[in-house]
């Protein structure tokens, strides 16, 4: 039996080269996505107008195939409520994609209110100053986008998700190179003579 230390150094020292690569190519994925966040904005509203379709039929099925059951009701009109909010999304993505950019700012809201509060109950602990900038970065951010939406929306949701793609990539790649560092040092360990 191995450990998890164990476990997690073999599959960075057999797996790091196919890690980089994936990393990699998320983070170019990501600069893409920085490069075209209209295209990316609209890209992912038509995915998230598809799942909800999808989810509307799963919830459909779900509800004929469990007759008899008192949540029937329920699961029917999930399931109608959720298709027609996917075709509303796949007929009119520009709009889908204003209202995602509302949800954007409202969460972006929501964390910079709860990271101010946080540092505010943290008292004199140590990174209490990271959490409050934070927190006041993602409020500055919300008023940012509310000040020029709904121009916003063209951009803000793709510019979001190609951030964080790249971010993704970068760290993905740095562990791979950890990786191969570790393995680096099994290799000069290995080839030194015992005793020395």
């Amino acid at each position: 039996m191995t450990t998890d230390e164990e476990y997690a150094a073999y599959s960075l020292q057999k797996g790091w080269r196919t890690l980089a690569i994936a990393g990699g190519v998320i983070a170019l994925i990501g600069v893409l996505a920085i490069a075209f966040p209209f295209v990316t904005g609209i890209s992912m509203t038509y995915l998230l107008g598809a799942l909800l379709v999808l989810g509307g039929i799963v919830h459909g099925v779900h509800a004929f195939s469990a007759r008899g059951w008192k949540g029937s009701l329920w699961q029917v009109t999930l399931g109608v409520v959720s298709a027609l909010a996917g075709l509303l999304l796949l007929a009119n993505p520009i709009l889908g994609l204003a209202s995602l950019t509302l949800l954007v700012i409202a969460y972006l809201l929501v964390d910079g209110i709860a990271e101010l509060g946080l540092s505010l109950r943290m008292g004199a602990q140590k990174g209490r100053g990271w959490i409050a900038a934070s927190g006041a970065i993602s409020l500055v951010l919300a008023g940012l986008l509310w000040l020029g939406f709904p121009a916003d929306a063209m951009w803000a949701v793709g510019l979001l998700v190609g951030v964080s793609l790249l971010a993704t990539g970068i760290s993905m790649v740095f562990v791979a190179v950890a990786g191969r560092g570790v393995e680096e040092e099994d290799v000069a360990s290995a080839t030194e003579p015992r005793g020395a």
